[in-house]
């Protein structure tokens, strides 16, 4: 053997690992800092957000709660968060726990994440302002004939639908399955002119039916706005028309004292047309306001434009896999939707109505509003409350289509894992974050790990009494297996959010018995070949073709528990398994890349023949050349 070669291997692993540690993406701060791993809850405490259920009448069933909280944990666990602790309280509430500072991390958690593919069947500017401060008649606004800001390219005071707004579209590489969604070319900002009116069938039809508790809301509505705001805001077929009347806005200026609640109850059309209703009141309003899949709906975009959604022909559930990837030829990071079956004929179906809509559509009317040189309808992607998109469609998408904008990386990956994780069953609303104290004192984790370092001394005390030199090879693989561990700790807490608990350092402990077994099985088979009369240079790889397969074998079974249990557990045991299984494997890389090679090394050393360095003690006195034959010593042995 080569034991320069392992031993050479072995400094490699431990440079690599290193770099990662001081100079890989993470890596910020001081040296000190750098060196420092990610701790758990129960041991630097953290942060303490509660989602309440916001749904009205009975509490939500414990079956829902339950499938929220597994939604939930899959979304903490995919931002990277590991010993992340969710439960919930009560039946209607879950508190998730983090450890350290995550105020950033905790913003979204309770999100549904309802996606919907909505037609966009009327736009309009948010007028809100202007209805309820008309300007005075000057010259140059006789002229102009607006109140509000002229749709322009210069003097704009709103913006408009940038080009990189996100859009659904096919990948070309699919073979030229349907066609891609045109990017925006802005072309006007919000004007007190309406834009587009909602579909006629939207103005003229029948209000849907509504619930009683929704009739009672829209009654005490009425009371506190005035029945003839009331009766104005219903004869409405379209938003008020602030160009030739400023004013006109003013009979409705008690629908801008409305909650976000209050906004909630009125029917899709008021929202729409009633121009002192604002973009900051519909985004007030409850969450789940918007989900119904079989009514009209109105969002705002970019908080400027009131958009009139058609019902929901696609939703998140007919996509079967989202992912967040990266387009090289844009350099911008998309997410790349794939359809169920049947999915994607309804997502084919409504590319299809937008792509085939004539001019006189009402889908294709705001469109125009919206983008220059607009030929085709666009398709709004709704998530919850949020239009993140509502791009024209150029084509008829058969394929794999995307959703672009201006997502970076970890925002792009957000979306995906929402998609993949389903939509929470129950709506909540976010309480205030707070900070928790840690479960376990410092004065507990530093007995803890006071003990710990009693424990390991002992070992090396026994070690050095019984085997001497030998306990010299026991204690520096013990120190190269904690080095190992230590930097794959660090850098696996800020690769995979890996953190240490008190459940974890337990599971470090526990690995340094099975380390000092292999230890054990493989000095004993060494003094077994000395007693069968071998020289110590000859008995060393003997033993070691012996001992490794029991190593090998006793190692591999830890792992593969290490393993299940992770697997079938949850919370702080995962910590603890992971932990073990992890040094595990590193102390079968030190038994190879370390112990055997230095062993090979010290047995052509004449301070390994000494019985009273070695080790090996009657061992080799037993084989000494003043004994008797070789057959003898063996059955002496």
């Amino acid at each position: 053997m080569h034991p320069g070669r392992q031993l050479g291997v072995l400094g490699l692993v431990f440079v690599v690992l290193y770099l990662c540690v001081f100079f890989a993406a993470g890596a910020e701060g001081s040296w000190k800092k750098r060196l420092e791993p990610k701790l758990g809850l129960d041991l630097i405490g953290g942060t303490q957000a509660t989602y309440i259920a916001s749904q009205q009448g009975a509490p939500p069933s414990p079956e829902d709660m339950e499938l929220a909280r597994e939604i939930i944990q899959s979304r903490v666990d995919a931002l990277g968060v590991s010993e992340a602790e969710v439960v919930i309280q009560g039946n209607n509430t879950i508190v998730v726990s983090l450890a350290g500072k995550a105020d950033e991390q905790l913003k979204g958690l309770e999100q549904a994440a309802n996606m919907r593919f909505r037609l966009v069947t009327g736009v309009t500017g948010d007028v809100s302002s202007v209805a309820l401060n008309p300007p005075s008649p000057t010259p140059s606004a006789s002229a102009s004939g607006s109140a509000a800001p002229s749709p322009s390219a210069s003097g704009s005071s709103a913006p408009a639908p940038k080009a990189g707004d996100a859009k659904p579209s096919a990948t070309p590489s699919t073979g030229g399955q349907g066609g891609g969604a045109a990017a925006p070319s802005p072309s006007a900002t919000p004007s007190a002119t309406p834009s587009a009116t909602p579909s006629a069938s939207a103005s003229a039809a029948a209000p849907a039916p509504v619930s009683t508790d929704v009739k009672e809301q829209r009654e005490a509505i009425k009371k506190k706005v005035g029945a003839d705001a009331w009766a104005a805001a219903e004869k409405l077929t379209a938003p008020v028309d602030l160009s030739t009347d400023p004013k006109a806005g003013l009979p409705f200026k008690a629908f801008s004292e409305l909650s976000g609640a209050e906004v909630a109850a009125l029917s899709p059309q008021m929202q729409f047309n009633v121009p002192t209703i604002s973009c900051q009141q519909l985004n007030a309003r409850p969450n789940g306001s918007i989900d119904a899949v079989d009514s009209e709906v109105v969002a705002c975009q970019q908080g400027v434009y009131k958009v009139m959604l058609d019902k929901a022909e696609v939703v998140g559930d007919d996509i079967d896999t989202a992912s967040p990837q990266l387009d090289t030829q844009q350099n911008q990071w998309v997410v790349s939707l794939d359809f169920k079956s049947e999915g994607q004929k309804k997502w084919t179906a409504l590319t299809k109505k937008a792509y085939e809509a004539s001019t006189s559509d009402p889908c294709y009317v705001a469109v125009t509003s919206m983008y220059a040189d607009a030929d085709h309808c666009a398709v709004a992607v709704v998530l919850d409350k949020e239009i993140i998109s509502a791009p024209q469609i150029q084509g008829v998408l058969t394929g794999q289509s995307q959703i672009t904008g201006d997502f970076n990386g970890a925002s792009a990956k957000k979306l995906a894992d929402q998609l993949n994780f389903g939509a929470i069953p129950v709506t909540f609303d976010a309480g205030p974050a707070q900070t928790v104290s840690a479960t376990v004192g410092d004065q507990q984790l530093k007995a803890g790990l006071l003990a710990a370092a009693i424990g390991l001394g002992l070992v090396a005390i026994y070690a050095f009494f019984y085997y001497r030199m030998l306990g010299l090879v026991i204690f520096l693989s013990l120190g190269l297996s904690a080095l190992l561990t230590f930097g794959a700790l660090v850098f696996l807490g800020r690769s995979i959010g890996f953190t240490l608990t008190l459940a974890g350092i337990v599971g470090f402990i526990v690995s340094l018995g099975v380390a000092a077994d292999s230890f054990v099985i493989y000095f004993e088979r060494l003094k077994d070949e000395i007693h069968e009369g071998r020289s110590p240079r000859s008995a060393v790889p003997r033993a070691w073709q012996r001992a490794k397969r029991t190593i090998i074998s006793a190692n591999a079974i830890t792992i593969m528990c290490a393993v299940v249990l992770y697997i079938v557990s949850i919370g702080q045991v995962q910590g603890l398994a992971f932990a073990l299984g992890l040094s595990t494997v590193l102390d079968l890389l030190v038994v190879f890349l370390f112990r055997h090679p230095i062993m090979s090394l010290l047995a052509s050393t004449s301070a390994f023949m000494s019985p009273r360095v070695s080790g090996l003690g009657r061992a080799l006195r037993r084989s000494s050349p003043t004994e008797e034959s070789g057959s003898s010593r063996v059955k002496e042995a």
